[in-house]
C-alpha cells in the first residue's frame, strides 16, 4: 500500500506524537487505528438499527426513537463528567 501525506499544523503533529509515543506507536499506525474505529453517521444508524432488531428478535424489546435518543443523552452526561475518586 502506498503512503499519503496528510497536512495539519504543527500543533496537531506535535500532539499526535505525544500521543503516539505514549502508547509505544507511530503517527501512521495512531491515525490508522482512528480511522478504522470512528464511524461515519450512516454506519451509526446502521449499527443503531441492527442492535434494534437485534433487541426485538432476542428480548421481545422494541426501543423507540424516544428511548433512545434519552439513553444517548445520559450516556454523554456521564462521559462528560469527571471520574470520581472512589478510593479517597
Amino acid at each position: 500500500m502506498a503512503d499519503a501525506m496528510i497536512r495539519v499544523s504543527a500543533e496537531v503533529r506535535d500532539r499526535l506524537a505525544v500521543l503516539a509515543e505514549s502508547r509505544g506507536t507511530s503517527i501512521g499506525s495512531l491515525v490508522k487505528e482512528f480511522a478504522e474505529s470512528s464511524l461515519t453517521e450512516e454506519e451509526r444508524r446502521e449499527r443503531a438499527e441492527a442492535t434494534r432488531a437485534y433487541l426485538a428478535e432476542h428480548f421481545a424489546t422494541e426501543v423507540t426513537d424516544e428511548e433512545s435518543a434519552a439513553m444517548g443523552r445520559r450516556l454523554r452526561e456521564a462521559f462528560a463528567r469527571p471520574a470520581r475518586d472512589d478510593a479517597a
